[in-house]
């Protein structure tokens, strides 16, 4: 009991409200799931090769998220479907195929770390292809994003060149950049989930064509099976579900931000897990491409 008397507490005072601790663990953990999406392709990519491993993700994420399309269906016409094509292409088929080729020769940690451009990226489309302003702050993250991954770039691994592997990165986070603002002006008037799943659904068509010509002759082992289904349903249905579930309760700029721990968590489950180290270019490359994106993010005061 209080020792306070109830006469000594305004009656008018406000009711303070219980803090969202809701949000910053579902952020986290969507950073964690996406920065695992790299651990699991490192893992399967040299057993499946790109093609099977990517039209495999794609299908078992569109059918998590099918029902989300069946409930949309009503609202879809003849138009949308091909859009979702050619967005599904550029948002899912070409960047995970270069993700992919990417993982079978360099670490985790690489994609991880060049999948942080594409926050910078779309705002580099929208004004090129779309002409939206953009301010200094966004200008000079630019630069200094392109920087980082020229960093990324010229370093090596073991002795190994990593290059192709942070250029297919950076290529990867283009694409996404090109496709969200394609997304935000031609499937504007569809459910984000709708879209999401469509564009998967239609991902999973172009590349299984392709994934069916470059199947692996040899046995596919256990562990890169359960790696690509984690990769399906965890990391892209479950986790595109999730995302969008948390762009209509806090807004996309705030749910954007747990792109930010994409690359932390991608580097430290590729160093706890397969023992892939950290190097300094890589940190210093990180660094500069992460500070990059939260100093374009900020709002000025």
């Amino acid at each position: 009991m209080s020792s306070v008397s109830d006469a000594s507490v305004p009656s008018a005072a406000p009711l303070v409200e219980p803090r969202d601790w809701r949000t910053p663990v579902e952020l986290v953990s969507l950073g964690a799931i996406w920065g695992g999406s790299f651990l699991f392709m490192r893992v399967a990519a040299k057993d499946f090769g790109p093609f099977p491993m990517v039209a495999t993700r794609l299908l078992l994420g569109a059918a998590v998220l099918a029902p989300l399309l069946w409930r949309a269906r009503a609202a879809i016409r003849p138009a949308h479907i091909w859009k979702m094509l050619g967005i599904g292409a550029l948002s899912a088929a070409i960047p995970f195929t270069l993700f992919a080729w990417g993982a079978e020769r360099a670490p985790a940690g690489i994609g991880a770390i060049a999948n942080s451009m594409t926050v910078l990226f779309a705002a580099l489309v929208a004004f090129v292809a779309f002409g939206e302003k953009i301010d200094t702050r966004k200008a000079l993250a630019l630069v200094a994003g392109f920087v980082g991954v020229v960093i990324l770039a010229s370093g090596r691994t073991a002795g190994d060149n990593i290059a192709p592997a942070a250029l297919a990165g950076a290529l990867a986070s283009l694409c996404y950049g090109i496709s969200a603002n394609l997304i935000k002006r031609y499937l504007a008037d569809l459910p984000p989930t709708a879209v999401a799943a469509g564009c998967l659904l239609g991902a999973a068509i172009l590349t299984a064509p392709l994934a069916l010509a470059t199947w692996p002759s040899a046995p596919i082992p256990g562990k890169s099976w359960l790696c690509v289904i984690a990769l399906g349903v965890m990391c892209t249905g479950l986790a595109y579900a999730f995302y969008f579930r948390l762009i209509q309760r806090i807004g996309a700029p705030r749910a954007a931000t747990s792109t930010y721990l994409v690359p932390l968590f991608g580097v430290a489950w590729a160093w706890m897990f397969l023992g892939e180290a950290l190097t300094p270019t890589m940190a210093l490359a990180g660094a500069i491409i992460l500070g990059s994106v939260i100093f374009s993010q900020k709002r000025k005061a």
